[in-house]
């Protein structure tokens, strides 16, 4: 079985993306967890309804777009932290600085309490107070952000995982999950799923072309496949769920190059009049595409006689832009070839004694022109100058590209009133809400609009680039605010605090806090033992009945929960009761309520922590320079340094240079991040109000802008066009297509021509299915199986051979009927009966008349002797089995055999035997027939590992 819910981003504008698959027995996997910027929490109702029944989490990008929901989940839905959670380590790390930029630079992120949640706490205050709508969450701090993505587990591409299943999951039963690269993003991730018999590709934002930085997705084998056949393991799926975003668009004439031509020159053009050009851009994935073209570009010009970008700035504006590319430093290895070529290039130069002419400037992510920017007040200074008499231009890539958050809001809102100045939109804005579109949705709308229209064209190198001028239009920018809390607004919030804690406490038993630490997640979910499920069979049924109480005392406006409530757990709950009448209780109400912590382990030892063995750049300055505070804070009788204080006292926009390491701030008078001397940036001062301590609520203030600058676009979203869907799905041969993904014109033209294309092969039909939010789809695999009996006979001569746990075995007989005597019969009905009682088991294929007077049994038998002979000659042995590499080169070196990996995929034995295994399966052996002095020839020993590691089943 399996069943596929999209829970957002289906058949919708909005770009974030969520999705639910159940497979048979249970086992529900989800998929992403995106947000918009209209930071809804009504979007997460679904996810939270779900949490205690999922087994494991997918990420597949490092976007707003599919993880932003990730910390508020961990931070405010109990349980949440339990459920294994899979990404690449890309994937993990940039998603780690583009959340902690996302709730640096705005409170909505935080989202408000709903108001169903308010209901019951207000019962006793003024309608004042109920009509408040803008009460906020806590938001997750920045350690907190590090601590929660510390907890999912990475994978690396092209390697087959088993994962393990949340403490609440039923058995996953040898699901196996695979990713591949997607091209999209740094880490993007394609996966496949298998579990029994389905065998599902999740390729949700994928691109087939390569760029400078990333290259093309895995379908043809990636960069070092190049075939024309899609691989092995992503060939016809049971089932392939493919986003149907970007197949309006097609393919820009010239390829990358011309669409990274296009770009420079409108910028040349914008900034030879003395403008600024904004770009907006994420802070994780797709801005390391555009800061590398436009670095190598002012290198290139640079370098050229007619130089134009010479006095042009080029800023990279971020929060968390250094972090950002600290880590893209150190993951050159995800990405494109060239990129790897490029470093190599550069390292070798650096090894030279006197250098050359030719030395590289930099390695790949090296800046030397790129500026990187991490506080509002320099936004505040650049927007100071370009009110000036200031002529150079400048460039500003700046996140986010929604610009509803982030520095692009406050440039676009500081630099729209000059019409000099260009605002260059590399993707189209997603909507999340029709009555309330982004910044960035409607200055794609006016370009839209003036497209056709009047356009303001500029020769550039003779060819036309294409502008929209905002034309004095009013744009509304909203700048959300936190305010602190006062009277009946804060009694409802601290009302409504107290009734989540106690319901959160009784829900974790034990006192526990309302998240883990993860240390204690990897203790729960490792826990399989059968004293521990019977344990927890009755603690789990203590916890449904106080938490059903609970409701109902809530449902009966009473937010406090009383002493027979709670029952046992008073004497911990409850300060000053320190007796409780356990005479005729049962089960746990008899035992005092300590939860006694197990140390779990397994075959290997004790479990780790995981935070423990964190590397240097995962873990946040600001943790490492908090963390003996912390120890001392906590430890009572020890006296703190002075440094200590020093530590605690600074503010919270009062930031530290050493904190700041590879940014725009570095210490001491030393060159600033990449290369750059300190100058009025740097020396600027932190002039943020001061955020509000405390329960706060959300408000807004809009600001109408007159709109005269221009408006241009280049498709910078790396996503597949029309030709490249249209080319691939037919070479996947899925047997379901679920497009999901994309608008609703998008998805419906996508599976009109799916449609056509996949029935082009004849009796085949493919079903495409192009399912609403919400909306169930059963895409499960259409399979026959038959039941026969095997006769006493041809029994007698079957020998069994084991493979890894599993029994096989070829059988050769021809197929007779036979009827059942009536000993067989009763052991058939009772065997019948036997099914019965399971609705679940499959029904018996017997063939039995209504009057039950005949039975008849599809039976195999030995084949008659005239037959044998021929049989054993067309019948071939079969090889049963998964040979790795790895596990031969163990063998061959414990055999006291050389055995080594050279190039991609190959093994070489002793220098004279090469072992390669093809994309098909196929393991294939050459030798170069030199004796080895001593031993028998090496050809035939490996010969012999590989059989021992296969079985050979005979044809007959």
């Amino acid at each position: 079985m399996f069943t596929f819910c999209p829970l957002q981003g289906a058949l919708s504008d909005s770009p974030a993306s969520q999705s639910l698959i159940e497979l048979d027995g249970g086992v529900k996997v989800l998929v992403d967890l995106g947000w918009d910027e209209s930071f809804d929490i009504g979007k997460l109702k679904e996810i939270e309804k779900q949490v205690t029944t999922l087994s494991l989490i997918l990420v597949t990008h490092a976007t707003a777009s599919h993880l932003a929901a990730y910390a508020h989940c961990c931070k405010n839905i109990p349980q949440f932290t339990r459920i294994p959670v899979y990404a690449t380590r890309p994937v993990i790390d940039l998603g780690r600085t583009l959340t902690q930029d996302l709730y640096s630079s705005t409170p909505a992120a935080a989202t408000t309490i709903p108001q169903t949640s308010l209901s019951e706490a207000v019962y006793s205050f003024s309608h004042t107070a109920a009509a408040s709508q803008s009460l906020l969450l806590q938001s997750p701090t920045p350690e907190e952000i590090a601590r929660y993505f510390s907890l999912i587990q990475p994978l690396k591409y092209s390697q087959p995982h088993q994962p393990l299943p949340s403490p609440f999951s039923p058995p996953l039963n040898g699901l196996t999950i695979t990713a591949y690269n997607s091209g999209h993003t740094l880490g993007g991730t394609i996966w496949h799923i298998q579990h029994g018999l389905e065998s599902i590709v999740y390729a949700v934002d994928w691109n087939q072309a390569r760029e400078n930085v990333f290259a093309g997705a895995a379908w043809m084998g990636g960069v070092a496949g190049g075939g024309a056949e899609v691989i092995e393991q992503l060939r016809k799926p049971t089932a392939l769920i493919c986003s149907s975003r970007g197949c309006d668009r097609n393919a820009l004439t010239g390829g990358r190059a011309k669409r990274d031509e296009q770009l420079v020159d409108m910028i040349k053009g914008c900034v030879t009049q003395g403008g600024t050009v904004l770009i907006p851009v994420d802070s994780s994935a797709r801005v390391l595409e555009l800061s590398y073209l436009l670095e190598h570009a002012w290198r290139t010009d640079a370098a050229s006689e007619n130089a134009v970008l010479n006095s042009t700035k080029l800023y990279l504006a971020g929060r968390n832009m250094s972090s950002t590319m600290r880590y893209a430093r150190s993951m050159l290895e995800w990405m494109d070839d060239s990129i790897v070529q490029e470093f190599e290039a550069f390292a070798e130069g650096q090894r030279k004694v006197n250098g050359s002419d030719d030395k590289k400037e930099g390695g790949p992510f090296d800046f030397k022109y790129v500026r990187l920017l991490e506080r509002k007040s320099q936004i505040e200074r650049l927007l100071s100058r370009s009110n000036g008499d200031e002529t150079s231009g400048r460039v500003i890539l700046a996140s986010d590209p929604s610009m509803e958050w982030g520095f692009s809001k406050d440039l676009v809102k500081g630099l729209a009133r000059d019409p000099r100045n260009l605002v260059i939109l590399t993707d189209k804005p997603g909507l999340s809400k029709d009555d309330k579109p982004s910044i960035a949705r409607t200055l794609w709308t006016w370009w839209k609009e003036k497209k056709d229209g009047n356009v303001s064209e500029q020769p550039n190198n003779g060819e036309n680039v294409e502008y929209a001028s905002g034309g004095g239009r009013e744009l509304e920018i909203k700048e959300a605010r936190r305010q602190g809390l006062e009277g009946e607004e804060l009694a409802v919030y601290q009302q409504w605090l107290a009734t989540q804690r106690q319901l959160q406490a009784t829900q974790q038993g034990g006192g526990a806090t309302g998240l883990e630490a993860s240390a204690d997640v990897v203790d729960d979910a490792s826990s399989e033992s059968s004293s521990d499920s019977e344990d927890d069979d009755g603690e789990q049924q203590g916890k449904a009945l106080n938490v059903s109480t609970t409701l109902g005392q809530v449902g009966r406006k009473n937010v406090v929960l009383k002493d027979e409530d709670l029952g046992i757990n008073v004497l911990i709950k409850k300060k000053g009761v320190y007796d409780f009448d356990s005479r005729g209780k049962k089960g746990r109400e008899r035992a005092f309520p300590i939860a006694i912590r197990r140390k779990r382990n397994d075959d290997f030892g004790d479990l780790i922590r995981p935070e423990d063995y964190l590397r240097a750049e995962e873990k946040e300055d600001d943790t490492a320079d908090g963390a003996n505070v912390a120890d001392a804070d906590y430890n009572m009788g020890k006296k703190r340094k002075w440094d200590d204080v020093a530590k605690n006292n600074t503010g919270l926009n009062k930031r530290t240079h050493a904190a700041r390491a590879g940014s725009v701030d570095d210490a001491e008078g030393a060159p600033a991040g990449d290369g750059f001397e300190p100058d009025e940036l740097d020396a600027v001062e932190d002039n943020e109000p001061e955020e509000p301590v405390g329960p706060c609520k959300l408000i807004y203030q809009t600001e109408i802008v007159a709109a005269n600058l221009r408006i241009a676009f280049v498709d910078f979203s790396g996503l597949h066009d029309r030709r490249s869907l249209n080319m691939l799905i037919p070479l996947i041969q899925p047997r379901k297509l679920i497009l999901v993904g994309g608008s609703r014109e998008e998805t419906l033209d996508l599976a009109e021509d799916c449609r056509k294309a996949l029935g082009a092969d004849g009796d085949r039909a493919v079903d495409v299915y192009t399912p609403e939010v919400g909306v169930a789809v059963d895409a499960s695999v259409d399979t026959n199986a038959w039941v026969v009996k095997l006769a006493d006979p041809l029994v007698k001569k079957i020998r069994w051979q084991n493979v890894r746990g599993l029994g096989i075995v070829t059988i050769t007989g021809q197929l007779v009927a036979t009827h059942l005597s009536t000993a067989d019969k009763e052991e058939e009905d009772g065997a019948n009966k036997r099914q019965k009682t399971e609705p679940s088991a499959p029904t018996s294929t017997s063939l039995t008349t209504t009057n039950g007077t005949t039975s008849i049994m599809p039976t195999l038998d030995v084949l008659p002797s005239n037959l044998v002979s021929a049989v054993r000659s067309a019948a071939q042995p079969l090889h049963v089995g998964d040979l790795r590499l790895a596990d031969l080169r163990r063998a061959m070196q414990a055999a006291g055999h050389m055995a080594e990996f050279r190039g991609e995929g190959m093994l070489v034995v002793d220098g004279t035997v090469a072992v390669r295994k093809t994309a098909a399966g196929r393991v294939e052996v050459e030798s170069v027939g030199m004796p080895t002095v001593g031993r028998r020839s090496t050809f035939y020993e490996v010969r012999r590992v590989i059989y021992d590691n296969l079985a050979v089943v005979a044809g007959a």
